[in-house]
């Protein structure tokens, strides 16, 4: 369940309390009055099932309460309570499907910011895919696929796109593009370093590399992988399923392909250079194409379910009980 924790004006108040009582799922209604201070109002508390969250939420900001008061939602880990059970089996669906759109928005942003703290990681993470490459190892591919924080930006763009949000989207594209931009300059800088410290030769770039040369070999499989990936890490973000996002993370080859690219480049094989940036575009258009129908198809189907998340007038609270 999520905890709902608002500061209401004073007019307002009743209209909250009305919405919140009219909403399924939702238990714990606490109203303190006068007793919010910055800004002005009544404080607000309830619990709310997941599932029915969502719809909450957008009748409170109908109301404006995001703009003349404030609405915080926190998860709630642990809630011994029988109303609580039974306003999670009054909700309709089931928790681990629910999207609560404010939520997936919020994350999103934060992982979706052009930031130093990101690019180092893009970088970091595209100059170990570099040694991967370099060496034909597996592990370093694997490794780097796993320190890339691409799929933030990624998920923020198709967010965006869904919830009609231009700044999220654009922020988010801003994000991945100068991410990789970034990170596939001083990869090349990066390989130029290490050829003059003996430590890295072209011949170890063109000679067979059974376990990496996928990375700049692109085959429809390329977009297949990516465009299920794109699926597995939108329902993970949506169902708050984080561990998925490791195993997405490690089934695309976007980093390494930009790594790939990095490392063609300075020594000139256009080639391979060509074809990992066309390995990258696969993987990011699949992610994204993905991600983006997941989302709406979400989208649609909760919407079948918005006429049982409001209470009849005279239903009860908790279903089998008469409060």
């Amino acid at each position: 369940m999520l905890h709902l924790r608002m500061i209401t004006p004073h007019h307002l108040t009743e209209q909250v309390v009305t919405l919140i009582d009219r909403t399924v799922g939702t238990t714990h209604v606490v109203v303190l009055k006068d007793a919010a201070r910055d800004p002005e109002g009544d404080l607000v508390l309830c619990d709310v099932a997941r599932e029915a969250a969502d719809e909450l939420l957008q009748a409170m900001r109908g109301l404006g309460i995001d703009e003349t008061g404030s609405i915080a939602v926190e998860n709630i880990d642990l809630s011994i309570s029988r109303r609580a059970e039974d306003a999670e089996e009054e909700a309709p669906g089931e928790a681990a499907d629910a999207v609560v759109w404010e939520q997936l928005a919020e994350s999103t942003h934060e992982e979706s910011t052009l930031t130093i703290t990101y690019a180092a990681f893009m970088i970091i993470a595209t100059m170990i895919a570099a040694c991967g490459v370099v060496l034909d190892n597996a592990v370093l591919i694997v490794g780097a696929m796993a320190v890339g924080p691409e799929f933030g930006p990624l998920a923020g763009i198709c967010t965006g796109l869904v919830q009609r949000r231009r700044r999220l989207a654009g922020r988010s594209l801003v994000a991945l593009v100068v991410g990789f931009a970034a990170a596939i300059v001083a990869t090349t800088l990066f390989s130029l370093v290490m050829d003059g410290l003996g430590l890295f030769h072209e011949d170890m770039l063109e000679n067979p590399r059974p376990n990496t040369s996928f990375i700049w070999q692109p085959d429809p499989f390329s977009f297949v992988v990516a465009m299920l990936a794109g699926v597995a890490g939108m329902l993970s973000l949506t169902s708050a399923k984080a561990g998925a996002l490791v195993g997405v993370a490690i089934s695309v080859t976007t980093v390494p392909a930009g790594a790939n690219a990095a490392v063609a480049l300075s020594y000139g094989d256009f080639s391979q250079m060509w074809g990992s940036a066309v390995q990258l575009a696969l993987n990011l258009g699949g992610i994204i194409l993905a991600g983006t129908l997941t989302l709406i198809c979400w989208k649609l189907l909760w919407r079948t379910q918005e006429s049982r998340m409001i209470r009849k007038p005279g239903a009860p609270r908790r279903p089998g009980s008469g409060l």
